[in-house]
């Protein structure tokens, strides 16, 4: 497949589940007659972003992955709009908890399981008490629209995730997030700096992407946080195709010409030109850290 039309959907969470898959469902449908062909829906959208507090009884949201009964719907919704619909989900295996994300195909099956490889931990974003490491490693689906990788919020930071992806196939890059204001920060605003990031890895690599954040007030015990939406689509050079706004609940969607990309991304040189000869520095240890990291 070519031409493709991709969709991102951004809502504001609530404890409700039903209400929150529902409104999740609409959207998707609206996408899907706007022709979309795959749909990037946000981190943990199945209920608020707990993290804000550390707090035991959050880790009851957990639910397995086999027989999860939010993939199972969204599997039946893909199938029937013959649609590309990735999951995020709060998952337990055993004794462990991880973020993982379902790739759902057009005809709704599951292609695979990934879990987050990057989990932050800081004031408002306390993900280090509730998820594991995710030893899947990055993961390239093979899609009804073409080869689909698939980042986590905070694995979104890390150019080596994108260029993993991409050295592995990848024709899009997807990011469904939760980030907004800094509890311990008020006056920073990084909206614009997350995107400089992720507009940078579709620039580095030639290869489209697109991310799917939450908006609205969510207070917690601790903190509350105010995620400020902004989702976009953008092109292989890095350049914005479509955004939402901070506050609006709803879907933006882009075309894009994936023949046409791989031939710019062949043509370009950037992959031709790698000196991997070079780059074993990349898998050494981090010199030193900004902030003392919290053992979950």
């Amino acid at each position: 497949m070519s031409d493709v039309v991709v969709a991102a959907v951004q809502i504001a969470c609530t404890d409700d589940l039903e209400k929150n898959l529902a409104e999740i469902e609409s959207h998707v449908r609206s996408a899907a007659k706007r022709g979309a062909q795959m749909v990037v829906l946000q981190e943990l959208f199945e209920g608020p972003y707990f993290c804000k507090d550390i707090d035991q009884k959050h880790k009851a949201r957990a639910k397995p992955f086999k027989g999860h009964a939010t993939i199972a719907r969204l599997s039946a919704l893909a199938r029937e709009l013959s649609v590309v619909l990735p999951v995020s989900f709060y998952e337990v295996d055993g004794e462990t908890r991880y973020n993982s994300l379902a790739m759902l195909d057009a005809d709704g099956r599951v292609l695979g399981r990934y879990r987050k490889s990057h989990i932050p931990d800081s004031p408002g974003y306390s993900e280090k008490f509730y998820f594991a490491n995710g030893e899947t490693g990055f993961m390239v689906h093979d899609t009804a629209i073409g080869k689909v990788g698939a980042g986590i919020c905070w694995d979104q930071w890390f150019p080596e995730a994108a260029r993993a992806m991409v050295l592995q196939g990848a024709e899009i890059l997807i990011y469904p997030t939760a980030i907004g204001s800094e509890p311990s920060f008020l006056n920073w605003d990084s909206r614009d700096h997350w995107q400089r990031v992720m507009q940078g890895h579709a620039g580095a690599n030639l290869t489209p992407l697109i991310a799917a954040n939450r908006v609205g007030i969510e207070k917690g015990e601790s903190c509350d946080v105010v995620f400020y939406g902004s989702s976009f689509i953008a092109d292989h050079t890095g350049a914005k195709l479509a955004e939402a706004d901070r506050v609006t609940e709803g879907v933006i969607t882009a075309s894009l010409d994936l023949a046409a990309i791989a031939e710019a991304r062949r043509s370009w040189g950037v992959f031709r030109d790698r000196r991997v000869d070079l780059y074993g520095g990349l898998t050494g240890q981090t010199p030193g850290t900004l902030l003392p990291v919290v053992a979950a």
